[in-house]
């Protein structure tokens, strides 16, 4: 047993004391498979700038700062804002329901609108200035340009831009809280250059 030992340390002597190269004498490893090229990453989104074909059109009218009054043309611009990002965020059935008649006015159920957005893989948006405040019947409209852009399902780029119209009640007797604010009623977006 005590020479099986010694012959036990004096083979970790030489091993640890031996190039490495000694030490490798096991058969050359198998090739491993090639490993496949990394697809390479798609471009940067570039959507047109303000006042370029297909981009937002170039009004440089300074907005008002401070709080913004929910009833205001830039209210309607938050509820935008808020649309795309829960669009962005995947958060479908949040953005239908921004949409008047409780999301029935975006001609589509629920359910197939989210399937809509099945065909995209990224989804942004810029929100532009919004037009004036109109009104019509005891209701009050607004205009807001937008630019939606990103990537299809298959990579490819896309980039959609057209009015949106946002409706809301007036303050009038018998309207409800959830009338008198700004609902999404029509959608131009239509595919740009």
């Amino acid at each position: 047993m005590r020479r099986n030992c010694l012959i036990l340390a004096a083979g970790l002597y030489v091993a640890a004391c031996a190039p490495e190269a000694a030490l490798d004498n096991r058969a050359e490893p198998e090739p491993s498979a090639p490993v496949p090229a990394e697809a390479p990453a798609p471009a940067p989104l570039d959507p047109p700038a303000p006042g370029e074909p297909g981009g937002l059109p170039d009004d440089r009218t300074p907005l008002a700062e401070g709080p913004i009054a929910p009833e205001s043309a830039q209210g309607a611009g938050q509820v935008l804002q808020s649309y795309f990002a829960l669009i962005e965020q995947g958060r479908y059935g949040e953005a239908w329901r921004l949409w008047g008649e409780d999301g029935r006015a975006s001609g589509m159920s629920e359910a197939d609108f989210a399937a809509s957005f099945g065909r995209y893989r990224e989804y942004h948006a810029q929100i532009g200035a919004p037009g004036r405040i109109e009104g019509a019947a005891g209701s009050l409209y607004v205009e807001i340009p937008v630019q939606a852009y990103g990537r299809l399902a298959n990579g490819a780029p896309f980039n959609l831009l057209g009015p949106i119209r946002l409706r809301r009640v007036n303050d009038v007797p018998g309207s409800t809280e959830a009338q008198r604010r700004w609902h999404i009623v029509e959608s131009g977006l239509r595919p740009r250059p």
